[in-house]
């Protein structure tokens, strides 16, 4: 009965002026304004995309909410340094991440995590 239909991922945020900002200006991505304080977050090869709503309890997410596969992730992590963004920095048994912030372990492709201004977790992912 789902198999067929086009889900889409959906995440919180404390304040929408402030991700509206974030996503649109600093990451350079698809935005638009829906009604309610709604988000449309408008993403290259998804044709739903993703959803961000206003939830004045929120709460970060503890996980990544958001992945981007990128070509180069070096240059990606150059390009987000230099418009602001703070990699995060884990060292734990199986992430462990370098002075930039990417983790380049034999358990996967390279990976860098960075947050949103309401603190939820996105990625991007070497190749």
């Amino acid at each position: 009965m789902l198999k067929d239909k086009k889900a889409y991922s959906s995440f919180s945020v404390n304040d929408t002026d402030k991700a509206f900002a974030f996503y649109k200006e600093t990451l350079g991505l698809d935005i638009s304004k829906g009604d309610m304080g709604i988000l449309e977050l408008h993403l290259s090869g998804n044709a739903n995309g993703a959803i961000i709503y206003p939830k004045p309890n929120h709460e970060p997410a503890t996980f990544t909410v958001l992945n981007f596969p990128v070509d180069d992730i070096e240059t990606t992590v150059d390009w987000l340094i230099s418009r602001g963004i703070t990699f995060e920095q884990y060292d734990m048994e199986y992430i462990k991440t370098d002075e930039k912030g990417i983790a380049r372990g034999e358990q996967g492709p390279e990976m860098a995590w960075f947050k949103d201004p309401a603190g939820n977790i996105l990625a991007i992912q070497g190749k």
